[in-house]
């Protein structure tokens, strides 16, 4: 079955089962890598992507349930709130090994981008589910709050 939405900015009709998980649509279909598998069952927060700008997770998402939506993946990521975001991760030297941090990404900018300035109650609710294997929460936190303040 062929299903069109809008990947990054780029118009995509991807041509699968339509219960085929919208991660395995970005990196198997699309070749986009970014977004990363953790667990399958939505749970970690290793595959969010912003999904009408929500922060949602492409694991458990049917790629049906995204026809004529805009998916952002974190290669599309872009404006001010994101770079605020990058600039902060880097800052704050946020990343251990890396692999949960472009969903970590997602969820900070999915936040900031309706929560301008989030108490530490706002980042707990909106990262919860985003797991860390290095546990770098706490840095995590402080590059929200740094991320909002340059905003």
């Amino acid at each position: 079955m062929s299903i069109s939405f809008e990947l990054n900015g780029q118009a995509v009709t991807v041509d699968v089962d339509p219960e085929m998980p919208l991660l395995w649509a970005i990196r198997e279909k699309a070749g986009l890598t970014g977004t990363k598998f953790g667990c399958g069952i939505a749970q970690c927060g290793a595959c969010t992507v912003h999904i009408d700008g929500i922060a949602s997770r492409s694991c458990s998402t049917p790629v049906s349930a995204v026809a004529g939506a805009k998916i952002t993946t974190i290669e599309g990521l872009s404006g001010k709130t994101a770079q605020a975001v990058q600039a902060s991760w880097q800052k704050l030297n946020v990343v251990q090994c890396g692999y949960c941090q472009s969903g970590q990404i997602m969820s900070a900018v999915a936040l900031l981008s309706t929560t301008p300035k989030p108490t530490n109650d706002d980042i707990d609710n909106a990262m919860n589910g985003n797991i860390c294997r290095c546990a770098t929460y706490h840095r995590i936190r402080e590059a929200i709050h740094d991320a909002a303040k340059s905003l």
